[in-house]
């Protein structure tokens, strides 16, 4: 559907848990108190909203946490999801950690991309950022994902005086192996604000410096707000999300919905329409569509991160919260 300044919506981003098996610093360093499971969306109502989802033209979803592979039944929902009639894409972001296990059923249930966070190919400094020795275990689900037959993507966040200098290193994981490796630059929401990092025009020139002969790429390659470079000799393609320095709010085709139940328009802002209380309403599939399709249309034109937010409209949440 179009919403209200003509853009396509047609992505849906779902979190499923707020819980997490890592506690990276920029995302939820502390034990943050979880979301009771008695207001975590159900999955019946997580497809529910789906099925609405894709009469309204939504037919990308994208599942995320918290982790989403720690919430018991994960698979048979993406399976699911899947098999839900409409639908067009279904890919996951994970941490890795219990990921290779999940590979052979993944292929099976036909899931289209796997996005796996690694921020550093350094142990120790893998442990500092996520508070977790599971350093080995993403390296071995990376390798098992990369040689399946399921499009594999690396998302990787640099941080200043922590592993900024491991720029390279990570690039080279798309010469080396078939992915694609994608560097995000740090968000202002929850723990993020306390760190510095770098934007895609940072990145490109220290980019050039060694390969100048690098070719930008205009076909899209996935759903997101992604722009590439390919690099002669590489198997994958090195790509940048910029949403503060690079805002694409213009090109904006995902909405969110949180784990308990928050259909999200913009990251930036704090509102949102609290779709479990409709379904547990006894609300019908009908009423369902229609507060959507009125929701979806007032997306807000563009998020205000460059701006000192007024009170009230900022997000407050974590990302963990929220779903990355």
């Amino acid at each position: 559907m179009l919403d209200s300044h003509g853009r396509k919506i047609d992505y849906l981003r779902i979190s499923i848990t707020d819980r997490c098996n890592l506690r990276c610093q920029y995302c939820m360093p502390e034990e943050l108190p979880s979301i009771n499971h008695t207001e975590i969306l159900r999955f019946e109502e997580i497809l529910e909203i789906c099925r609405q989802a894709v009469a309204l033209g939504i037919t990308k979803f994208k599942v995320t946490g918290g982790e989403p592979l720690v919430r018991k039944g994960c698979l048979p929902f993406l399976r699911s999801l899947k098999n839900l009639p409409g639908v067009e894409q279904v890919t996951i972001t994970t941490n890795g950690i219990l990921l290779k296990d999940c590979l052979s059923e993944l292929e099976d249930i036909g899931i289209d991309g796997i996005n796996i966070s690694l921020d550093t190919l350094n142990p120790e400094t893998y442990e500092k950022m996520t508070g977790r020795n599971e350093f080995s275990r993403v390296w071995d689900a990376i390798l098992a994902a990369q040689a399946s037959k399921i499009h594999t993507k690396i998302n990787c966040v640099l941080l200043k005086g922590m592993n900024d200098q491991e720029f390279f290193d990570l690039i080279h994981l798309a010469k080396d192996y078939s992915l694609d490796v994608r560097f995000i630059e740090i968000m202002p929401i929850g723990f993020g604000k306390g760190f510095e990092g770098f934007d895609k025009k940072d990145l490109l020139a220290q980019l050039a410096e060694k390969y100048p002969d690098y070719q930008s790429i205009q076909n899209p390659r996935g759903n997101g707000p992604a722009s590439y470079v390919s690099i002669p000799g590489f198997k994958g393609c090195i790509g940048f999300i910029d949403a503060i320095h690079g805002k694409f709010c213009d090109q904006c085709n995902r909405i969110r919905l949180t784990s308990d139940g928050i259909l999200k328009l913009c990251l930036y802002y704090e509102n949102g329409i609290n779709l479990k209380n409709l379904l547990r309403s006894g609300a019908s599939s009908e009423k369902l569509l229609d507060i959507m399709k009125h929701t979806i249309y007032k997306k807000p034109a563009e998020h205000q991160f460059h701006l000192i937010a007024k009170e009230g409209s900022e997000e407050l949440k974590k990302m963990s919260q929220i779903g990355g």
